[in-house]
């Protein structure tokens, strides 16, 4: 099955003046022709809403996702958002989707669905779609999917238990709280030299090291720089994960402002190390 690529909004590529959202905007335009041109041989857009995570926390504006909800409905083609990180308050919203104002065809949730206590995935679709695949045996149109792990009852009894938390405790509203600690946690960062990047979707945020913060020139990559500063968090009781030359803060709701702060200190000092030869 061929798969089809559309440039990416990520928002550290625009030009100097350029807002998010124009950049969003400007990055779609591409994304539109390709469905003009191939919607017929497209069964659907499969997208990650606000942060492509694994590819170096990449964000971008919801715009982006708006568009693409009109586009595809106007193409006729399908709309698969993979919310698996970055559903279930992650972004400041329940889901992300949110932020742009739309629905998918399909969600896909993880991760957040069982507090990261036991695995345990859904997939989420439409009734339309649903409807679909709903029919009498003898038509042979049902969807027949199953695993050896299905409806874990462990699993399910965990979300359940996860999902009233978010019913009763108000997380969303606290994360919001807590994602305003994180970006005053390293806002001094932004004046570094070798800074060129602070990015934040509520309790996501990133920190992305150059070699030339006036043209964001990376680091090689085989120096690891993001590596250095890693093996300094373990040495302030602090675990930062890079990514590359990206450090980033992906922190459990159950955390305290003083963990933030924490972990803002930490990551300065690591960066200082990092960048010094």
């Amino acid at each position: 099955m061929e798969v089809l690529t559309a440039p990416s909004p990520d928002a550290f590529n625009k030009e100097a003046g350029e807002t998010d959202e124009e950049y969003a905007l400007r990055q779609f335009e591409a994304m539109e022709q390709l469905l003009a041109e191939k919607h017929e041989e497209i069964c659907a857009v499969v997208v990650e809403p606000l942060i492509q995570c694994a590819g170096g926390m990449r964000m971008h504006h919801p715009i982006y996702h708006t568009k693409l909800r009109e586009a595809c409905d106007r193409y006729g083609v399908h709309l698969i958002a993979d919310e698996i990180a970055v559903g279930f308050g992650r972004t400041g919203t329940l889901f992300a989707c949110e932020q742009s104002g739309i629905t998918p065809d399909f969600m896909c949730l993880s991760k957040g669905l069982t507090a990261g206590y036991l695995p345990l995935s859904v997939v989420l679709t439409t009734d339309n779609v649903y409807e679909a695949f709903y029919d009498d045996y003898e038509t042979l149109k049902a969807f027949l999917h199953s695993h050896s792990y299905t409806g874990n009852p462990i699993g399910c009894a965990v979300a359940l238990a996860t999902l009233d938390i978010f019913r009763d405790d108000n997380v969303i509203e606290n994360n919001r709280r807590l994602s305003a600690c994180m970006a005053d946690s390293v806002a001094h960062l932004a004046d570094h030299p070798n800074v060129g990047d602070i990015r934040q979707h509520g309790m996501t945020m990133a920190v992305e090291m150059v070699k030339n913060k006036a043209d964001k020139t990376p680091f090689p990559w085989q120096e690891r720089r993001g590596l250095r500063v890693y093996q300094h968090s373990l040495t302030r009781e602090a675990l930062l994960r890079p990514l590359g030359n990206v450090v980033y803060f992906m922190p459990p709701y159950v955390i305290t402002e003083e963990q933030i702060r924490h972990l803002g200190q930490v990551a300065s000092e690591g960066i200082d190390i990092a960048v010094a030869d």
